[in-house]
């Protein structure tokens, strides 16, 4: 199994750049009060995602807590397609807050240019809100749990 665990984690990796490319430029394309909403939906999230038992697992049925990767990602990547403009925030706010969980402390080097790029979006998303230290807060959120 350790022979795989490289290769399933370079896919993974792949998998989460194709998304990221998606959400990103629909962030982009957001105007800045969306944008603004969207940062504290993430903020959310994210501390939502830190109190529970496996946040990286954030999103996915319980039955399915042993997988390496839970379905959270793929859960708000189809809600961040949606055309309803709500749906498509809280969808990008939870593949924000999963994919942040899921690639923060992560073994595997190919997964790391994902967590640099999720960091530079969500200090740009901090940068666009009206709180002054709401990413400080996520990440302490995501420590204290």
């Amino acid at each position: 199994m350790h022979i795989f665990t490289p290769f399933i984690a370079m896919m993974r990796s792949r998998k989460l750049a194709r998304q990221f490319r998606e959400i990103e430029r629909r962030v982009q394309a957001l105007p800045p009060r969306s944008r603004s909403r969207l940062s504290m939906l993430t903020q959310r999230e994210i501390s939502q995602a830190a109190r529970s038992d496996f946040p990286h697992l954030y999103g996915t049925s319980p039955e399915l807590r042993y997988l390496p990767w839970g379905q959270g990602t793929d859960a708000g990547y189809e809600r961040a397609r949606s055309v309803t403009n709500e749906v498509s925030l809280r969808g990008i706010a939870l593949w924000l807050a999963v994919a942040y969980h899921e690639t923060r402390n992560s073994p595997h080097a190919s997964l790391q240019p994902q967590y640099r790029q999720l960091m530079r979006m969500l200090h740009q998303l901090k940068d666009v809100s009206q709180g002054e230290d709401t990413i400080e807060s996520w990440m302490r959120a995501g420590e204290a749990a």
